[in-house]
């Protein structure tokens, strides 16, 4: 099993789609994907720089945050505003900080939860946990509407709570987004991912190389696996900006070879890419 995966998609990834509820419905896919292989980071670049892509990278981040958040946070969280129209239409996630239970009494200690700061005390701040009352985290100073992971620390008359990392829980506990301003070459001589795999038609049949990655897998803990737009693949992009695809990454991979269509959707590699990398590479 892998540390940390990550994924980067294009901010044009929506580019193609006209109105706002198919934008959505797109992001509700991507979003159920990368809980679906345990992502934990989703880096959205900008794939045509010389354009404004803010609105677009923008739009994807907010509704990746929001599948992310816990049902019981996002009122707390999430103002009403146009680009949340249609989060209605957004899937579950169903993975385990989305638990199901309302009830204080049903709470284990040590169980996690993802909170918000509801209000100052003496003895520390109350939490929002999810349940009829809130949980004090004692001897802490945070401020109102901060989101936490805590694990129950006490479930009696008083329900008590520790401050927890996501490193801590041992469960899938969702994915953070990342919205970047650089271009594809720059984020990776950025970031020490220890291994890059992109994904690409032209690439070389992921079964040719599938065991030398899991070699490589072995020893990595972060690792990154980046997809191309509707209009153009990796290979373009980085080539429009300076960069050749076969050096920025580790391997280009073909995961999906002898397509019967023209094109591959973005949410559509997602799915395919993170199941054949699972089941051959991951585990």
């Amino acid at each position: 099993m892998i540390g940390k995966l990550t994924v980067a998609i294009p901010a044009s990834v929506i580019s193609d789609i006209p109105h706002l509820r198919e934008k959505t419905a797109k992001v509700g896919l991507i979003g159920r994907a990368a809980a679906i292989f345990r992502v934990r980071e989703i880096i959205v670049f900008p794939d045509y720089p010389r354009e404004d892509q803010r609105k677009d990278a923008n739009l994807i981040a907010t509704l990746l945050v929001y599948m992310e958040t816990p049902q019981y946070l996002r009122k707390r969280l999430f103002k009403l505003e146009p680009k949340l129209r249609y989060v209605g239409i957004l899937p579950p996630l169903r993975t385990p900080h989305h638990p199901l239970n309302k009830k204080a009494k049903n709470l284990k200690v040590g169980e996690y939860r993802e909170g918000v700061v509801l209000s100052k005390t003496r003895e520390g701040v109350m939490i929002d946990i999810g349940v009829e009352r809130p949980g004090l985290l004692p001897n802490e100073d945070h401020a109102i509407g901060k989101r936490l992971t805590v694990k129950i620390a006490k479930v009696n008359m008083l329900l008590e709570v520790e401050k927890a990392t996501r490193d801590e829980v041992h469960q899938y506990w969702g994915y953070d987004i990342t919205v970047e301003k650089r271009v594809l070459p720059k984020i990776l001589e950025s970031r020490n991912f220890d291994l890059t795999i992109a994904t690409s038609k032209h690439g070389i049949r992921f079964s040719k190389v599938a065991e030398e990655i899991a070699e490589k897998m072995k020893k990595a803990t972060e690792v990154l696996v980046m997809f191309g737009a509707p209009s153009r693949g990796l290979y373009e992009i980085a080539k429009s900006e300076g960069g050749k695809l076969d050096k920025l990454a580790d391997f280009v991979v073909n995961t999906i070879p002898e397509q019967g269509t023209k094109t591959v959707r973005t949410e559509e590699a997602l799915v395919a890419s993170l199941a054949i990398l699972k089941e051959r590479v991951f585990l």
